[in-house]
């Protein structure tokens, strides 16, 4: 059976949802008297929690709280609107996902059903004795990385200093590029590479509409694009919110559109991309704007091998489907993925990565580490399809 607590005040939304839930749902005013009732109900647990929005700084810090201390417990934030900053805090703090007041009952049923679905995971791994409150990362795995990251940063190190110059008297901006990254656990960490675009180059993207090579997608236009190694937004796109990854670039609800109807090609990636400085075209060629991330090894945020680390909005949308278990392993600088990608020239569709994904987080080991690593090395020159 599965078990609701709503945390908040709102009578209507709690209406709505006690409809939806045909009256099986327990309504509390804040965390303190959940957190009580957890206690007490401990053979009960919930399986979900719909937590009501109010002040920002408070929320966090209970969800935080509810997260670390209920880890199995699935918590939905339930509100009508978010800004991109509010998304970020409330994705690090622990929630799972989010659900309108006035939420319809398509949608409600379909988030329980998934639910349940990972509650009878979570019994069978019960069973197994296999490790249900998050991953971690083996001591070989750990001492590994710190070894070779330490050992490649001090070889490599030349190769930075070259790199950096290179970098800032080609163009003006940050020698490093930093993007939020979601990797094991969920865990939302600064993510490092070399730049290898202009700073402004979102500003002259409308002039190489030509180069797009989805341009004959009539759901795809110039407008959809932007610059990821750009530090702030151009005033053209403060209006929209926009996605970016490590090879396209797409608003938001352009996004949404196509997922929905489940079509190919929605994103948008450019031939020649001119918004890529000389600098940047060779560094990505041998992937040596890959290389700071020698730096995130070393920090433990990432391991030298494992599942390649998603922007946030991708992984937000992994929290929904079967797919969740590819983040039950570390955030990699290379894995299967790419090794596989680049034995089929880069021909490797998105259901094809995820499932390499959780190939890997199922199969990794010592052994398999070091032949994907001689794999990356043997690789890494080939030169992809654009």
């Amino acid at each position: 059976m599965l078990h609701l607590i709503y945390i908040g005040v709102n009578s209507q939304a709690i209406d709505h949802f006690s409809q939806l839930s045909k009256g099986e749902m327990k309504v509390v005013g804040n965390y303190d008297e959940a957190a009580k009732w957890f206690s007490q109900s401990h053979d009960r647990l919930p399986v979900i929690i719909l937590f009501e929005k109010g002040s920002l700084k408070k929320n966090l810090a209970d969800i935080s709280y509810l997260h670390k201390k209920f880890f199995r417990t699935y918590i939905v934030l339930i509100t009508d609107s978010l800004t991109k900053e509010e998304s970020f805090l409330y994705l690090k703090s622990g929630i799972c996902n989010t659900m309108l007041p006035n939420e319809n009952e398509n949608n409600y049923e379909q988030t329980l059903d998934f639910i349940i679905k990972r509650q009878s995971q979570f019994h069978s791994a019960l069973k197994n004795k296999l490790l249900i409150k998050g991953f971690h990362l083996p001591l070989w795995k750990r001492i590994f990385d710190i070894l070779f990251s330490s050992l490649a940063l001090l070889c490599l190190s030349p190769i930075f200093l070259l790199v950096a110059i290179a970098i800032r008297i080609e163009s003006e901006g940050p020698i490093v590029y930093k993007s939020k990254r979601v990797g094991s656990n969920y865990r939302v960490f600064d993510f490092l590479k070399f730049r290898s675009m202009y700073t402004n180059a979102d500003k002259r993207l409308k002039e190489f509409n030509a180069l797009n090579q989805y341009k004959n997608d009539p759901t795809v236009t110039d407008d959809n694009v932007i610059n990821p190694d750009s530090q702030k937004e151009s005033p053209a796109s403060e209006s929209e919110v926009f996605l970016v990854s490590d090879d396209y670039f797409i608003s938001e609800q352009t996004y949404i559109n196509q997922k929905s109807i489940e079509k190919k090609n929605s994103f948008v990636k450019l031939e020649n991309d001119p918004r890529i400085t000389k600098v940047g075209h060779f560094i990505r060629k041998y992937s040596i704007d890959e290389l700071p991330q020698l730096i995130n090894i070393l920090k433990g945020d990432m391991s030298v091998v494992g599942n390649r680390p998603l922007p946030l909005y991708e992984a937000e949308l992994l929290t929904s489907d079967e797919y969740i278990d590819r983040f039950m392993a570390p955030a990699g600088l290379t894995g299967l993925w790419q090794v596989e990608k680049r034995g089929k020239a880069g021909n490797l569709s998105a259901e094809e990565h995820k499932l390499l994904d959780i190939k890997y987080a199922q199969n990794y080991s010592f052994g398999v580490d070091l032949s994907i690593i001689f794999r990356t090395f043997t690789a890494f020159v080939q030169k992809e399809d654009v």
